[in-house]
């Protein structure tokens, strides 16, 4: 990172497989440093939205916006910002780089714990308070604990999902400004526009290696970890197993290293923070309350109208109003993709996800295929896209659309599969002794075991097509160049002439749309998840 920044044009990327290895190794610590800062964000963005209400206001439509604004649009106006802060240096471009691969992860992450917090089931919260839990301690005690089942699935999913977007982190070209850092993306993205099918394939297959590395050395033993707070009064018949956290519990020295990691964490446990007597809770009456909170929501409103204002004057001072029109009807052509994808994947995907769940087994052997799967970058098909659809003369506004749901199908796979999988055993066990089955089990135990997590899932799927619209809807091999009417494709193109303006209106017009889709469909099944089927 210190090195000088001309650096990386006097050694550009090279097909040369000897040099796999440690593109794969700066592609694999850059999402990992992204997945430590999605971490820090989620435990602090989610469990202040979940503990606020008033922060809730704000927070959630937020985190609406920004799962909703493409990888592009964030790169678009923070390659520049990067590179302004360390100037001449090689940090700004991987400073750019991390932070696009954290968009592709935070957002699921965050929902997930936010999910998590607001479901705790009440006889928990009661006894927390009973003991007089603090704040610090009910969230080191209570909160994570009984969140980490459903947050490491998430993270997983979040590792693989990021992977769709790491040819954009890795091979950056804004306007004028052309960054390509060394790592598996950049090295796709020279494979694909050399239309070199067999250093693409060598790309995939390093893919495939380090995905199992680090899921057998990593998420493996997380997940047989997290198994232990899973909420239940029944022990479980059957637990994911790792043999690496066999390994670690067996072997003297390494059971010694993981204790010795581990102490900070206990200490973080045992912190009680110190009383202030002299600090109360203001009581006010409801007709006071109900005047804070109006005045909050003005606050909120008033300062959400300044920059929608700010960014309008912005818009209107280089487009017409013909040009938010076009946008806005591209915009629902990229809807009607989004919601018909969808609803085919969750058709797909909720009863294989719960099948592989119930089964832990199964759930070991399929999990590092799934996080392949998810981590398969939509570039990788652009070769067999548009041959395709070329040789068969197919219409692309159709046949574009699956590359949309490629990469994020599986955060509904997986968000379900941690709902089934934390379904408490003595409820399977009571289910199967009153001899509840078929749609009667789906409809009394299943749905709505799952129903919170596939809410999850498909919020951040929804979210995650919309940012993949711009990659899918705008295809390249070659000098071969297909498009799909949309509003993915009028952000790539925008984004690759430099267009800020347009920029900003197709972001702001795809934003407008997740939002009203999320506040008409989404939001209302969380509340339903959060009302109706709490495990209390």
């Amino acid at each position: 990172m210190s090195a000088p920044l001309a650096q990386l044009r006097g050694t550009p990327v090279v097909l040369d497989a000897a040099m796999l290895p440690e593109y794969a190794l700066r592609t694999t610590l850059r999402m990992f440093a992204a997945l430590g800062a999605s971490l820090l964000f989620t435990f602090i963005v989610a469990t202040l939205a979940a503990k606020s209400r008033k922060a809730g206001l704000v927070i959630v439509p937020a985190l609406d916006i920004l799962q909703s604004v493409p990888v592009l649009g964030f790169l678009t106006f923070t390659v520049t910002l990067f590179l302004g802060l360390f100037p001449g240096s090689q940090l700004g471009a991987e400073c750019a780089a991390i932070f696009a691969i954290f968009t592709a992860q935070a957002w699921n992450m965050a929902f997930s714990f936010y999910q998590s917090l607001r479901t705790v089931p009440k006889d928990l919260d009661e006894v927390s308070q009973q003991f007089g839990f603090s704040a610090w301690r009910r969230f080191v005690r209570l909160e994570l604990p009984f969140a980490l089942p459903a947050l490491v699935w998430n993270m997983m999913m979040s590792m693989s999902g990021a992977w769709f977007f790491v040819v954009a982190s890795e091979a950056i070209t804004v306007g004028n400004t052309t960054v390509t850092l060394p790592g598996i993306g950049s090295w796709l993205a020279l494979a694909i526009d050399r239309e070199d099918f067999g250093a693409i394939g060598m790309a995939v297959g390093t893919m495939a290696v380090v995905i199992l590395l680090y899921d057998q050395l990593a998420f493996r033993p997380i997940v047989a970890w997290a198994d232990k707070f899973r909420f239940e009064q029944t022990a479980s018949q059957q637990r994911p197993r790792s043999w690496l956290y066999d390994l670690l519990r067996r072997t003297r020295w390494l059971g010694r290293l993981g204790n010795l990691l581990a102490t900070p964490l206990r200490w973080a446990g045992r912190i009680r923070l110190p009383h202030v007597a002299a600090v109360r809770p203001l009581r006010v009456g409801p007709a006071t309350s109900r005047a804070f909170d109006r005045a909050w929501l003005a606050l909120v409103a008033i300062l959400a109208l300044a920059a929608f204002w700010t960014l309008v004057r912005y818009i209107a001072a280089s487009l017409s109003w013909h040009d938010g029109l076009t946008a806005f009807g591209l915009g629902l052509l990229t809807l009607l993709r989004v919601v018909v994808l969808i609803a085919i994947a969750s058709l797909i995907w909720v009863p294989a996800g719960v099948w592989i769940g119930l089964r832990p087994a199964w759930a070991e052997r399929l999990q590092p295929v799934a996080q392949f799967l998810a981590a398969f970058p939509a570039n990788v098909m652009f070769p067999f896209a548009v041959i395709a659809i070329l040789g068969l003369h197919l219409d692309p506004n159709i046949w574009l659309s699956p590359l949309m749901v490629l990469g994020t199908q599986w955060y509904i796979l997986f968000n379900v599969i941690a709902g089934a999988s934390a379904i408490p055993t003595d409820m399977k066990e009571a289910s199967a002794m009153f001899g509840i089955r078929g749609w009667q089990w789906w409809r009394q135990v299943a749905i709505p075991a799952i129903f919170p997590y596939y809410v999850t899932g498909a919020l951040t799927a929804s979210g995650g097509s919309w940012n993949a619209s711009i990659v899918a809807e705008a295809v390249t091999w070659g000098d071969k160049h297909l498009e799909a009417a949309g509003l993915g494709a009028f952000i790539a193109n925008a984004t690759r002439t430099g267009d800020y303006p347009r920029v900003a209106l197709g972001i702001a017009v795809m934003s407008i749309f997740v939002i009203a889709f999320n506040r008409t469909l989404w939001r209302p099944m969380y509340r339903f998840a959060e009302r109706r089927l709490r495990l209390d």
